[in-house]
């Protein structure tokens, strides 16, 4: 797929020495669903505001649909629909009025029929003549994606889209982005909840510290970096692992009935048959043994740990 983002070298520092982008170089592909992982400080929203040209940066470029977001600002934001953290919309206007008014400050004619289109695609259709302020807060969200879209972009940037939001209307807005990929639009979204990244994106990108440390697509990151575990129940507690087990590195549970082996999936060998073996040659007797494999949230904790 083309690259329709392509962020070079780009550093943003304050006049207090904080950087909080550190080189960052990203290319995000048109069509995607690229989801942006990372704890609290680590560059997340200022890439996405240098990006949409809110913040300036001290060095490096960025183009969207081949145009610079410096000197050719305009062409550039036209193609970039943004999505804030924060709820922050007029009460006491409709909801039709906020999304049209937003079409209008991006210099669009007036097309009544497109703005009821998108509300439709996000079940605000019913919604329209509705004043803000009697609206749910996951309604409000919607409302600000509609908002973000009203002016037909071709990249939309959702910063956290649902902080706050509980379950049920987080696997519903999960459904809203599914459907506006399928309608073209390319999509990078910024999360806490490591399960919605692993639930929507094409590839997952991890940033801390101002710093990239991957971009991969979410199958291949979970393939390479994944391990699996082998959970053994033991009929019998153990006070301490055996000697002859001792190579295995095995995790005792602090009931003495569970041990933990961790075994790389990409390995010739996983060592569980000669485990086996060694268990029973031990004395030891298993009541039970369950397989797990690593969850994407144990991914990106390692990574994080990794570069602290």
């Amino acid at each position: 797929m083309p690259t329709i983002v392509s962020v070079q070298n780009l550093r943003k520092a304050y006049a207090s020495g904080f950087e909080a982008l550190k080189g960052v170089n990203l290319e995000i592909e048109e069509g995607e669903i690229l989801a942006l992982l990372g704890p609290n400080g680590a560059g997340k929203t200022t890439l996405i505001s240098t990006i949409c040209g809110i913040t300036v940066p001290t060095s490096g470029s960025v183009t969207v649909g081949g145009h610079d977001t410096r000197t050719a600002f305009r062409a550039a934001r036209n193609l970039i629909g943004l999505v804030p953290q924060e709820i922050n919309l007029e009460p006491f206007e409709t909801v039709f009025n906020s999304v049209r008014f937003s079409r209008g400050l991006f210099g669009k004619p007036r097309n009544d029929a497109y703005i009821d289109k998108v509300l439709d695609q996000l079940s605000l259709i019913d919604k329209k003549h509705s004043k803000i302020m009697t609206l749910s807060g996951g309604m409000k969200r919607r409302v600000l994606i509609a908002k973000a879209l009203s002016h037909e972009p071709r990249v939309l940037f959702l910063d956290e889209p649902t902080a706050g939001v509980d379950v049920e209307l987080r696997k519903d807005m999960w459904e809203v982005v599914a459907g506006l990929k399928a309608s073209g639009v390319t999509i990078i979204l910024t999360t806490h909840y490591i399960e919605e990244a692993e639930a929507i994106a094409d590839r997952v990108g991890v940033i801390n510290k101002g710093e990239i440390l991957l971009v991969q697509d979410k199958a291949e990151l979970m393939a390479q970096m994944g391990r699996k575990q082998l959970q053994i129940e033991l009929a019998e507690a153990i006070d301490e692992i055996p000697k002859g087990l001792k190579s295995y590195d095995l995790a005792r549970a602090n009931d003495g009935l569970h041990l933990t082996y961790s075994y790389d999936t990409k390995g010739e060998r996983t060592g569980i048959t000669t485990l086996l073996n060694d268990l029973a040659a031990s004395g030891l007797k298993m009541k039970d043994l369950q397989t797990k494999q690593s969850s994407l949230e144990d991914i990106f904790v390692g990574l994080v740990k990794e570069q602290a």
